[in-house]
């Protein structure tokens, strides 16, 4: 929105926004409408954003990104949230350049890095991370698929669901029971290759909204991988995934922040031009009120966001003000899509407008990640230890 720019854009940063937003124009914009309707998001737009310079950027260059900070992936979020087309970005890009490569570049041994880093700054691979299991959401310590040590590897077997890229997935980071059972201390990280036998990649599920997005079931039957694909220390994934998990839930209240943002500026549009009663809807006071309600709780939370990324970039976000910034911009999206969808009537129930398929987009913000009752338990206990 306008008013809202990001307070830590500097002139790289601008320059590199022109690139997003020319290859929104050109590859994602004319052809989004209809990936939506056809739930389905083609393959090949992972190898044009690898062509175009926008997968893994604040990775290492000898990995094969660009090196720069974390400010570079941010902008990727923000602008492709607040031009309406997050679907791309939020489950996709985020997972796989945000969370996965991150998880092996900071976990992985020099091996592990250049086999996998290189290929998904290209494209070529597509990342997933699996960690949630049918009946095992947020308790990640309740998790069931085990890796069993063999001669020369590990033996998985289990079940993830909601894993976001499951389709179109080469690699993914999994997390497995190693050791004691129902203990945070006997969870393992592998990385596992999508074409080896007994992955299973099960049916694409049907979600509420971010209908492109690629969100699927992964079953594994006796599936071997060898010693070097555990990502690092064994029994040692639990500490390694809460380690992860501020950049994660930052990324996702980057999303929520220019979402809502995205959402007024449509909106201020569409009031402006649309007339009731004999007058623009922007005339009535209710709508001129409630709007100024909402840009300034938008515009206050951002600058509690715009801190965040500033802390992150720095290497030192924790993990609780990370769950702030998750729980409040997820709560106030919903909030900002209700309000603005019902500014444009019936129309606003139409899926062919966008504030529609940002309303139900919206809606899953305060579940993945870590829903807003985890982010609430995590912030309290802070709050209140001894």
């Amino acid at each position: 929105m306008r008013p809202f720019h990001c307070t830590w854009i500097d002139e790289d940063l601008r320059i590199f926004s022109e690139s997003i937003n020319k290859f929104i124009d050109q590859e994602i914009e004319p052809y989004y409408e209809a990936w939506e309707h056809d739930a389905w998001m083609p393959r090949e737009i992972w190898n044009k954003l690898g062509e175009a310079g926008l997968l893994c950027v604040d990775i290492p260059e000898q990995y094969g990104g660009f090196g720069v900070d974390f400010k570079f992936a941010a902008l990727i979020n923000d602008i492709f949230y607040r031009r309406g087309v997050g679907a791309i970005a939020g489950g996709g890009i985020a997972v796989h350049a945000g969370i996965v490569a991150h998880y092996i570049n900071n976990m992985g041994t020099e091996q592990q890095k250049l086999t996998y880093l290189p290929k998904m700054a290209s494209g070529e691979y597509v990342g997933a991370i699996g960690m949630t299991e049918p009946g095992v959401g947020s308790d990640l310590k309740a998790l069931k698929t085990t890796a069993k040590k063999v001669d020369g590897g590990y033996i998985i077997n289990g079940s993830k669901t909601f894993i976001s890229n499951g389709q179109h997935c080469d690699i993914v980071v999994l997390a497995c029971r190693t050791g004691t059972k129902d203990s945070a201390k006997g969870i393992s990280l592998f990385i596992v290759e999508s074409k080896l036998d007994g992955f299973i990649k099960g049916k694409k599920l049907s979600k509420l909204g971010i209908h492109c997005q690629d969100t699927s079931e992964l079953f594994f039957d006796d599936l071997f991988v060898p010693d070097n694909a555990l990502l690092g220390p064994l029994n040692g994934g639990f500490i390694s995934m809460m380690e992860e998990l501020p950049r994660e839930r930052l990324m996702l209240a980057i999303s929520g922040q220019a979402a809502a943002e995205g959402m007024l500026d449509i909106t201020v549009d569409y009031v402006k031009d649309r007339n009731a009663f004999g007058q623009r809807i922007a005339d009535f006071q209710n709508t001129r009120f409630k709007l100024a309600e909402l840009a300034s709780k938008v515009r206050v939370q951002k600058a509690f966001v715009d801190q965040c990324v500033t802390l992150l970039a720095n290497n030192k976000l924790d993990a609780v003000t990370a769950s702030m910034a998750k729980l409040n911009t997820s709560e106030l999206q919903g909030v900002v899509a209700d309000e603005c969808l019902q500014f444009f009537g019936g129309y606003g129930y139409m899926t062919e407008y966008r504030i529609a398929r940002e309303f139900v987009d919206a809606r899953v913000q305060r579940i993945y990640g870590g829903t807003s009752e985890i982010m609430k338990e995590i912030i309290s206990r802070e709050l209140l230890k001894d």
